[in-house]
């Protein structure tokens, strides 16, 4: 996401600021991954200081805000600010629909806020159909929330056919239940003991979880990454492997495929439903199931010949993620949100001021 927002505040018309929290907890991005945005990072104390997010954004004086769903009042109560009276607001969502009773009431708990909001952007299909739940039309929502750096990912795909494909899995997330380490695991020693010449687990992340994966046979754990030492890393990945029991729209899942990895990923990663599709370039499996992700890296074992192929796949589904791509379709937002009309050939200068607020 830094990449797209660094691209969307180098164009001549629009102004980026970003309010975001510091990566200090279940991540540790550094800090500097956000070089060249205006911005704000927050930190613990901070991330509950709801006048010091309202005095941030108010010296802003931003024409769009652009919200981070609902789940953090000091955000959601910028669109009550008298100072902010004439602001358009945009609402992001990741959240798949499930059901649930709790998304049931939603539309009743969420009135009062969502009939502030002008716009509402999701991920994909599932966030999709829970916005419309929510009572938002149709002319409201727009698909495209997340980007990728794609640039830096596609390239990766013709050095790996350069030699011969990688015999190794990669798992990229935090260390935590709802990625269902434990899952990974065991079924991968599962593997193992399944097939004569067992292909390498690479893992990096950070979280609780790390234990499961001390002196674990064939994984080796490289802890977290800094996105800039990735690469190498997925140029010498063979498949990517994201067994969530729970994963609204993985990132990871969208990086991997831009990689030209082909992937095995649960059916709740909501990104699995535009990016995945079954043996053609990837396995989409039940979760929480050992048996079944076992099955699938047998599978992805013994296709060995075609994973080129379906790498190739991969890339060219993860193309509409790029932050080209999104640029495009956020200028064309903002400008449609502002009630103006971009004018494509005569680039204006500094026409929109639009702050994100980002958890």
């Amino acid at each position: 996401m830094a990449a797209c927002w660094r691209s969307l505040h180098q164009l001549p018309d629009v102004d980026v600021f970003v309010v975001a929290f510091q990566a200090r907890t279940q991540t540790a991005f550094a800090d500097n991954l956000m070089a060249g945005i205006p911005c704000r990072l927050l930190d613990a104390q901070e991330q509950q200081n709801q006048a010091l997010i309202q005095q941030t954004v108010r010296e802003q004086q931003p024409d769009i805000v652009v919200l981070c769903g609902w789940l953090h009042p000091p955000y959601c109560k910028l669109t009550t600010l008298k100072a902010l009276k004439h602001t358009k607001f945009i609402m992001g969502m990741d959240t798949p629909w499930w059901g649930t009773w709790k998304q049931q009431l939603a539309p009743l708990l969420l009135r009062s806020y969502l009939r502030k909001i002008d716009r509402v952007v999701v991920t994909g299909e599932r966030s999709w159909q829970y916005a419309r739940r929510l009572g938002i039309s149709t002319d409201r929502i727009m698909r495209g929330l997340y980007g990728i750096d794609y640039d830096t990912w596609s390239s990766l795909l013709e050095k790996r056919q350069q030699s011969p494909w990688p015999r190794s899995f990669l798992f990229v997330g935090r260390y935590a239940t709802v990625k269902a380490i434990d899952v990974l695991v065991s079924a991968y020693q599962e593997y193992r003991t399944q097939v004569s010449d067992p292909w390498s687990l690479t893992c990096c992340g950070k979280g609780d979880l790390d234990r499961l994966l001390v002196n674990q046979a064939g994984i080796k754990n490289l802890g977290f990454v800094q996105p800039t030492d990735m690469p190498t890393i997925w140029q010498n990945a063979g498949a990517f492997i994201m067994p969530s029991r729970f994963d609204p729209w993985p990132l990871a899942i969208v990086e991997a495929a831009a990689a030209g990895l082909p992937i095995v990923c649960t059916e709740v990663c909501g990104s699995s439903v535009e990016v995945v599709r079954p043996w053609y370039n990837g396995l989409p499996i039940a979760d929480n199931n050992i048996s079944a992700l076992t099955a699938a890296l047998i599978n992805i074992h013994n296709c060995y010949g075609d994973l080129p192929v379906w790498g190739a796949r991969s890339q060219q589904l993860a193309a509409p993620y790029s932050t080209k791509a999104w640029v495009k379709r956020w200028r064309h937002l903002l400008y449609e949100v502002s009630g103006n009309s971009p004018d494509y050939d005569a680039m204006p200068t500094k026409d929109l001021a639009m702050s994100i607020l980002s958890r």
